[in-house]
């Protein structure tokens, strides 16, 4: 889904840094690997406008942020420490554009790697990071290469651990399918218990194309028995629905029922607001904002 999003993305973190701080959320978990102890946490890329824009139409700040850095970027930086100051938890994604994986793994890129660990110790606070997600699909960061992917994790996770940077949250967010549809391969990538703290999943309802209309529950069918075989906590890293091929508002007041009683597992959901591809905001609509409104009061998302 990111491959488009490139200057779009960097340019909504730059703006984000100078509004990030001016606005509160009280911290919605104190569990060590940031899991509510009831209902889910709800979170947003802000591609469509400011934090305090949203604040001023949901009525709420989301307490989760999800920002996306390249591999040399320095994401433990201003953003970051904004959100941390605020009580936001922050989902960093981290894209290795253009790196061979190879180089992670013998070491090569220790210097990088240490950097963001100490940086990383350094908040002193829990966050989320998610390295190279949609590893399955067609990110292809290391070429789909499943065991290169799951060395190169490893590697970066160990690092981090040895440098003290025990604050990280260890989020693993696969597509919702394959690279050639489905999910036979999917777990092939999954790095270990001992290295995630939480399995996710990135899908989306992409409308009357690339199958037509699915429902919230459709969409994540699949792909969710497996996930919750591990039995952790699972984080919807993006996710959202096209305006265009049905009921987006209906689409929307579903989410919540269906995590009750089918998806229990899921513990975080991350909307992906921007007009990118399909028009996935949330005020795609009149009715879709308002659909979303109702969604963000909800208790289930404010646990």
């Amino acid at each position: 889904m990111r491959k488009t999003l490139g200057r779009i993305a960097l340019a909504s973190v730059a703006f984000l840094a100078s509004t990030g701080s001016l606005l509160g959320a009280t911290s919605a978990t104190g569990s060590s690997i940031l899991e509510p102890a009831t209902g889910a946490l709800l979170g947003m890329f802000y591609g469509a406008g400011s934090i305090a824009q949203a604040t001023a139409k949901l009525g709420r700040t989301p307490p989760v942020h999800l920002t996306y850095y390249g591999w040399n970027a320095d994401w433990t930086g201003t953003v970051t420490k904004a959100d941390l100051a605020a009580g936001r938890i922050p989902l960093v994604n981290w894209e290795p554009h253009n790196i061979d994986f190879h180089k992670i793994v013998d070491g090569s890129l220790d210097a990088t790697i240490k950097a963001r660990a100490k940086g990383s110790k350094a908040l002193g606070k829990k966050f989320f990071l998610d390295f190279s997600a949609e590893m399955n699909g067609d990110e292809a960061w290391d070429g789909n290469n499943a065991p290169l992917y799951i060395a190169a994790y490893r590697h970066i996770h160990d690092i981090f651990v040895a440098e003290g940077a025990t604050n990280v949250v260890w989020a693993w967010c696969p597509n919702v399918v394959d690279i050639h549809g489905g999910n036979k391969n999917t777990m092939d990538y999954y790095p270990g218990d001992a290295y995630v703290d939480w399995t996710g999943v990135d899908g989306y309802n992409w409308g009357t194309n690339n199958g037509g209309w699915q429902s919230f529950q459709q969409v994540f069918a699949n792909i969710y028995p497996l996930l919750a075989a591990k039995k952790k906590p699972i984080i919807i890293g993006e996710m959202s629905s096209a305006q265009v091929g049905g009921d987006k508002a209906r689409w929307i007041d579903a989410i919540v029922p269906t995590l009750r009683t089918q998806y229990p597992l899921v513990k975080c959901l991350i909307w992906f607001d921007i007009n990118k591809e399909r028009d996935w905001r949330i005020s795609s609509s009149p009715e879709s904002e308002a659909a979303f409104i109702r969604m963000a009061k909800n208790p289930y998302f404010n646990p």
